[in-house]
């Protein structure tokens, strides 16, 4: 099956957004408005981007407005959007085009042009976010005089350095200027590290925005709104300039934070970091000419590409590949939950917020049954408390799954998720209970992790009714789930689990019925191989921290600690009994699991990683100097040796994946890795990173991914 991701193509023509001008009387008899209304001429689906064409037609629109303003034509300029959307920014397809070092410098100039006219314009200028302002769309409003925004707009952000870019247009320099140095760190580098755009309220509180109006009279009311100011009946405050000490001390406290959070694996944070440590006493050109440098740079970046990589991945996902005909999938009225424990509990409560329809948890015992339901309950009133969920929605979500220890509850549901422990014999005496108690139609689903589903069913008369549907922990906030074609799995099963899975607003990745299926196949290797140097005399100081260059979300041992010891000993073991020694065993592992041992420290701050405890060294045995014999025969490795022997074994097992089918192509196991494991955009998953570092070639003799899909075509300029 073809990509289109994953093959080398022509760049498509711009989507222009258009510069659409028409005048407005202001109320009160404050003289005439231009509005501009940014409109790429789409519907909904397709947001509004600026490319070059796009900011020329922007640029000229904005001198005539400004000539107009000369000539005592108008009395303000306003700018916002078509429905929903002000601007998603730049065109990043557009962007990670650029052939040239000048290429990329020209675009960033090119916005600045347009922008800065907002700002010289002679008259005051307004932005009416009336809906999604992301980067350079946020940053059109920051670059007007006021900004108002509507109360239902999507989100508002300067995503840039997720994206491995920084806010070229203006916001390195205006943020800080307007909202005070901390909060342009939330802005710039915190919000987007965690993929939380802002709220309007949010926004407005912040002070990114002045004023904040219902949707349904949006514009009524900014433009009223504007012709008090222009009346100079309104006024908006500006804060002073934090003082130099300030400013100083939370840029060093940033870049030490950014050192131990990212420790250098990417560029981005570490420019946005500069730009924002200059803002304070740079002149504004000085600023932007910065800006166009630091934008031109990170353009020509591999971290940048399979970051853009990485975006359209995730925006493909939402039609997974492979999935049967939609029209196959069954109607769901109730689902049925085996085993009520968290998993399980989890489980629940997202169908029944999402889906609306009855469910019912079953476990052995009705203490066991009572702890589940607890978990909703509680689950829930926090949400409400929150001011999360509406209390009308948690009472109904809450009256709406119920707990039992009778099997039989479960003869009219539609779906049966199996959720128990880990162990083939008791999940094959589940589906084999099941069997005897669902009708004909019923499709019965498993979320096992690692072990093989095609057995699982071997038993049952209707093995074609069984399919994986395997979410990941915590239910509500990873976005992935793995759905399992096994053996004798039918079309209709999995078009049903596809239709699920999208109505739980998660990505769902086709995979084949192999051990470990993707994410947890590769994840187990990683923190197998990491322990294996450590049983052969590597200091577990070292090895936790071997991996930093990749820049995942946390060492290897607090991620031990999140997935919980019992568990990546359980998945490593049976992955090793099913594809062999490529799966180290760790005796230091299971004494840690046999004797409870926590293998972490609290962190010293909140966010920041929680280094492994060194008194766990002691059970793998004294560290030994790097390079001499160790313990298995074989050379103790330093950092740089772990983090080889990593990457040559994620190197072979992702051949080993493609050569088995488990997915349709490798792009297929960089969206697991992303969205399943948490590795950033900037890795483009795995298969990018292995490309650019010369693992998949070495290892394989051959690329992962053509050339210039996620990476700068020729190398790195």
């Amino acid at each position: 099956m073809t990509d289109t991701t994953t093959e080398t193509r022509e760049p498509r023509a711009e989507r222009v957004t258009h510069s659409l001008v028409r005048d407005v009387e202001l109320p009160g008899g404050q003289g005439t408005l231009a509005l501009v209304t940014l409109d790429n001429g789409l519907d909904h689906t397709k947001p509004s981007t600026l490319g070059p064409e796009g900011l020329a037609e922007l640029t000229a629109a904005l001198r005539t407005q400004q000539e107009r303003a000369a000539a005592g034509e108008i009395a303000a300029v306003g700018i916002t959007g078509k429905p929903y959307f002000l601007a998603a920014g730049a065109d990043l397809l557009g962007v990670s085009a650029v052939t040239s070092h000048d290429q990329a410098l020209e675009l960033g100039r090119a916005g600045h042009a347009a922008y800065e006219l907002l700002h010289t314009m002679g008259v005051p200028t307004f932005a009416f976010v009336n809906g999604l302002a992301l980067g350079g769309g946020l940053e059109i409003a920051l670059n007007c005089d006021y900004r108002t925004v509507a109360s239902d707009a999507a989100a508002l952000g300067l995503p840039e350095t997720a994206l491995g870019l920084v806010p070229g247009w203006g916001g390195a320099y205006l943020v800080p200027r307007l909202i005070g140095i901390e909060k342009a760190v939330d802005v710039i580098l915190t919000r987007p590290m965690a993929n939380k755009p802002f709220k309007p309220a949010e926004a407005l509180e912040m002070g990114l925005v002045d004023a904040q109006f219902e949707a349904a009279d949006f514009l009524e009311r900014s433009l009223a709104w504007a012709a008090g100011v222009v009346a100079g009946e309104v006024t908006v405050e500006r804060r002073e300039l934090d003082p130099q000490p300030v400013w100083d001390a939370v840029v060093q406290g940033t870049r030490e934070r950014l050192d131990a959070v990212i420790n250098g694996s990417r560029p981005a944070p570490y420019r946005a970091l500069d730009l924002l440590a200059g803002a304070r006493d740079a002149s504004r050109e000085e600023a932007f000419v910065a800006e166009d440098e630091a934008l031109a740079d990170l353009a020509m970046s591999d971290e940048m590409r399979s970051s853009v990589y990485a975006f359209q991945l995730t925006s493909a996902g939402k039609k997974p590949k492979g999935a049967p005909d939609k029209s196959l999938a069954k109607p769901v009225t109730r689902v049925g939950i085996v085993g009520a424990g968290l998993m399980a509990a989890q489980i629940a409560l997202l169908v029944s917020q999402r889906l609306g329809v009855p469910v019912v948890m079953r476990d052995l015992d009705t203490e066991r049954v009572e702890k589940g339901l607890g978990y909703v309950r509680s689950t829930v009133e926090k949400l409400v408390g929150r001011g999360r969920m509406k209390p009308e929605v948690g009472d109904r979500i809450v009256a709406s799954i119920s707990g039992t220890t009778e099997i039989s509850e479960f003869a009219s549901c539609d779906v049966v998720v199996e959720a128990v422990t880990e162990v083939m014999g008791l999940k094959k005496k589940v589906f084999a209970e099941l069997e005897e108690i669902v009708g004909e139609d019923t499709i019965l689903a498993t979320n096992t992790s690692a072990l093989s589903i095609t057995e699982m069913a071997s038993d049952l008369r209707h093995p074609e009714r069984v399919v994986g549907i395997h979410f990941f922990n915590p239910v509500a906030q990873m976005p992935l789930v793995e759905v399992v074609n096994a053996e004798h799995t039918s079309d209709e099963a999995l078009a049903t689990a596809f239709a699920i899975t999208k109505k739980l607003r998660k990505t769902a990745v086709l995979v084949a019925d192999r051990p470990g299926f993707v994410v947890n196949r590769l994840l187990v290797l990683v923190m197998g191989k990491v322990v294996e140097a450590v049983e052969n005399g590597t200091s577990v100081e070292v090895a936790d921290t071997a991996l930093s260059p990749l820049g995942f979300p946390m060492p290897t041992f607090e991620l031990f600690d999140l997935v919980g010891p019992a568990v990546g000993l359980h998945v490593l073991t049976s992955l090793r009994e099913d594809l062999g020694d490529r799966f180290p065993q760790s005796p230091g592992l299971e004494k840690i699991v046999a004797d409870g041992t926590r293998v972490v420290q609290d962190a010293p701050g909140r966010g920041l990683p929680k280094p492994v405890d060194p008194a766990i060294q002691s059970v793998f045995g004294e560290a030994l100097p790097a390079g001499s014999e160790g313990r298995a025969g074989t050379p103790v490795l330093d950092a740089d040796g772990v983090l080889d022997s990593v990457l040559t074994a994620l190197t072979v097992e992702i051949g080993h994946m493609l050569s088995e089918n488990v997915v349709a192509d490798p792009s297929q196991i960089d969206l697991c890795m992303i969205l399943g494991a948490g590795w950033g955009f900037h890795t483009g998953g795995i298969t990018p990173y292995l490309d650019r570092t010369g693992y998949s070639e070495k290892v394989l003799g051959r690329r992962l991914l053509p050339d210039g899909v996620a990476n700068v075509p020729g190398g790195s300029a």
